[in-house]
C-alpha cells in the first residue's frame, strides 16, 4: 500500500470566519488546513516546516500579505510552497509586480466554494 503524501494548505487571514469556512471546505476533502491569523504566525509555521499551498490575505493588521511574502523570500521559506493571494481587492496592487514570480494566483473574495477547492487541489497536485 503506497502512502498518500499529506496534502496541506495554510490559510493566512485575519478574518476568523474565512479561516473557519476554509476548514469546512477542505478538511472533508482530506486536506489538512493550518489556519493562522497573521503574517508572523505564517512565518512561524513555515519555520516549523510547513510545506504546501499558502492562501495569503493581503490586507491584515501589522504585517500585510505582501510584507509576509517578502519575508518568506528573504528567509528562504518559499521552497516546497505555492502561494496564492486570497483577497477582497478586485485589482492586484502594484506590490504584485515585485513578487509576481512567487505568487501563482490572485483569488478574489467572495469566491465560489467548488471553484476554490478545485483550484487549490490543482496546486497540491503540482507540489506532489
Amino acid at each position: 500500500m503506497t502512502e498518500v503524501p499529506c496534502q496541506r494548505i495554510m490559510v493566512v487571514d485575519d478574518d476568523v470566519f474565512i479561516l473557519e469556512v476554509m476548514k469546512e471546505l477542505f478538511e472533508p476533502e482530506g486536506i489538512e488546513v493550518v489556519a493562522v491569523e497573521s503574517g508572523d504566525a505564517c512565518i512561524a509555521e513555515l519555520k516549523k516546516g510547513f510545506r504546501g499551498v499558502v492562501l495569503m490575505d493581503i490586507m491584515m493588521p501589522g504585517k500585510d500579505g505582501w510584507e509576509t511574502i517578502k519575508e518568506m523570500i528573504d528567509l528562504d521559506l518559499m521552497e516546497g510552497n505555492v502561494v496564492a493571494m486570497l483577497t477582497a481587492k478586485d485589482i492586484p496592487d502594484g506590490e504584485l509586480e515585485y513578487i509576481k514570480e512567487h505568487v501563482i494566483d490572485y483569488i478574489t473574495k467572495p469566491f465560489e466554494a467548488d471553484e476554490i477547492v478545485t483550484v487549490v487541489k490543482g496546486y497540491l497536485d503540482y507540489l506532489a
